[in-house]
């Protein structure tokens, strides 16, 4: 992708903001990552302590998958420097799992289907992951801002397919069960492509007959993430993970570049 987006004006109810988007290039940028996913996820969400965290930098968030991904960064061009990183995902491509320890999600979904499944064609896989914005910043156009960066990054690198695990907030399962099972119900992968959790690691998605619950309150109560990968058109894999480690139950979204590239990525990409 593009190294540097031009900064982009983003209205909001209190005047503008100028963000723009680019890569992690350095040491100190992955350290504002981090430091950002921390507050996120940590701080705000309560997340558990993990076991790769340092005791000498408690206020991290990383694992050993940080130096193997590419890391795109929202900034905000008026921010102080050692907060002006405010929204960040994390990338991991197909050929860079294979050549060292796999993909992030293997650890909680069967990715078979996905990896070796006949619809392939030459394209590469992308995992995305480790999704967070500011709370300040959490707009439409910052939204937008990231699905832009996403867009070029798939043209850049010849991605076929992208997936990744959005999560609900805490760790009860049937506190969501009419949103995870209106999901299974109306999104889930075809077989061919479908992501299938781990035995004894999470829970069906069916919690619960179709016509047994309100599927329009279902729908508001999806999180926000989960609400934006539907509009590209997202499919989901079977069954939920339990993440006790961040306090979520997680979901893995399928998104075939095909499927969403007419439909939303390109509203936002020069590349696309």
């Amino acid at each position: 992708m593009t190294e540097v987006l031009p900064a982009i004006p983003v209205r909001e109810k209190r005047g503008e903001r100028r963000l723009s988007i680019r890569l992690a290039r350095d040491a100190d940028d992955l350290l504002a990552v981090q430091k950002l996913r921390w507050q996120v996820f940590f701080a705000e969400r309560g997340a558990a302590a993990i076991t790769q965290a340092s005791e000498a930098s408690p206020l991290l968030d990383h694992d050993a998958y940080d130096d193997l991904c590419d890391h795109l960064l929202v900034i905000d061009e008026a921010a102080p420097a050692d907060s002006c990183v405010v929204g960040t995902y994390r990338l991991l491509r197909e050929s860079v799992a294979r050549a060292h320890s796999g993909f992030y999600s293997a650890g909680e979904y069967d990715l078979s289907q996905l990896v070796g499944g006949e619809w392939r064609q030459s394209g590469e896989l992308l995992e995305l992951g480790r999704s967070c914005v500011l709370p300040p910043y959490r707009t439409s156009g910052t939204i937008a801002l990231l699905w832009r960066g996403i867009s070029e990054y798939i043209a850049q690198h010849g991605i076929e397919l992208m997936f990744g695990c959005a999560s609900f907030q805490g760790v009860d399962p049937h506190a969501h069960a009419p949103a995870l099972s209106w999901l299974y119900h109306n999104h889930l992968a075809p077989a061919g492509m479908c992501p299938r959790v781990l035995p004894a690691l999470g829970v069906s998605m069916d919690l619960l007959a179709p016509g047994s619950f309100d599927e329009r309150q279902a729908m508001l109560n999806l999180p926000p993430l989960v609400k934006g990968y539907l509009r590209t058109g997202a499919m989901f894999g079977d069954g939920a993970f339990i993440d006790h480690a961040f306090n979520t139950v997680d979901v893995c979204v399928v998104m075939p570049v095909d499927r969403i590239a007419g439909r939303y990525a390109t509203r936002f990409s020069v590349a696309a």
